[in-house]
């Protein structure tokens, strides 16, 4: 017996399809809520100009006892030098005394001394830090880290193999000789801005020789930096030493003239300098064990321990202490969990 549809069937059918359509709009708008709401009480949104805004108002920098002066300009430029007369009284880290005609070499031949436009004409820069401890292995933070507009990453920490942890974007690296690797691309984008910390004048020395294609001289590093390095001269940029000064002074408390023999690290350096140039500071990979846990690895990418850190020129404790008061007053945020 062949079944032939009614007008009466046809009716039940466009019922039926009027509520599957009704049934997947009310799905998709209750999922839509919930994606917004997930985002609105997630510890790591996207950040939009009011919530930027917002974030700047909450910052209680008088419960610090330090400012930053906002210099938004982080790199040495040639015309500092002819333009207007570059006086520095300290040596480096912190200053240039002894050591301006490797800089002059140096800024010569980069020719390139700014941030990127679409980074520089932002209204609201997003920026993340994200440094080598093991706190950022097992993560997953990759996807959020990687939606940030400014991503900082720090020395050799590695990208290839734990994008999924650490993200695989780099806006800057900053890093010094015996940090860095013959091929930074390995590790970088191909806009990546390769920003040197120079820390003692061979540091410069070494990356005018590479500039220059000149005899390098290995003497006076700690562990030999790399012969060949292969980089486009016009993504190198080196940090101007002021932001070494005011981390140390600022941050550390140390007096100057001081013979103090800690010195602030790459990553306490780099946390200074997104306060000053970036309108919303988030870290990922701070935090480190006490000394005591000799065992505890330090980076999420080798086996280095605790042990390795006792002769250590940070005081990573008061660094551990200082980043917990920019957190509690609303300077900044961590993207984990973290001691």
């Amino acid at each position: 017996m062949t079944w032939i549809p009614t007008f009466r069937h046809f009716l039940t059918f466009l019922q039926i399809g009027f509520l599957f359509i009704i049934a997947v709009l009310t799905c998709n708008s209750f999922f839509a809520f919930l994606e917004s709401s997930s985002a609105k009480d997630s510890p790591h949104p996207l950040v939009n100009e009011s919530r930027c805004n917002a974030w700047e108002k909450n910052k209680q920098w008088k419960n610090l006892n330090f400012s930053t002066p906002r210099n938004t300009k982080l790199f040495m430029k040639l015309e500092d030098f002819f333009w207007k007369r570059y006086v520095s009284q300290l040596s480096l880290p912190f200053g240039l005394k002894g050591s301006e005609m490797f800089l002059l070499k140096v800024l010569a031949a980069t020719a390139s001394y700014e941030m990127p436009a679409h980074i520089e004409n932002l209204k609201c820069k997003t920026c993340v830090v994200v440094g080598n401890s093991f706190a950022i292995k097992n993560s997953s933070l990759g996807s959020i880290i990687n939606k940030h507009d400014v991503i900082i990453r720090i020395n050799n920490g590695p990208i290839r193999g734990y994008e999924k942890d650490v993200g695989n974007k780099t806006t800057l690296r900053i890093f010094y000789p015996e940090s860095t690797s013959t091929n930074p691309l390995l590790q970088n984008d191909v806009d990546t801005l390769m920003v040197l910390v120079p820390f003692k004048p061979p540091d410069l020395r070494w990356l005018k020789e590479i500039l220059y294609d000149e005899k390098r001289v290995r003497r006076d590093f700690t562990h030999p930096p790399p012969l060949i390095w292969q980089v486009d001269s016009s993504k190198v940029r080196v940090l101007d030493p002021g932001f070494m000064y005011q981390t140390s002074k600022q941050m550390l408390r140390i007096k100057f003239p001081s013979k103090h023999h800690f010195r602030p690290s790459t990553g306490l350096l780099a946390v200074y300098v997104a306060l000053n140039y970036c309108d919303v500071v988030h870290l990922a990979g701070f935090g480190y064990p006490p000394k005591q846990n000799h065992k505890q690895p330090v980076h999420y990418f080798e086996t280095y321990t605790m042990q390795a850190m006792k002769r250590s020129p940070h005081d990573l404790g008061l660094e551990g202490q200082i980043l917990k008061r920019l957190e509690k007053a609303g300077a900044l945020m961590y993207l984990h969990p973290h001691l």
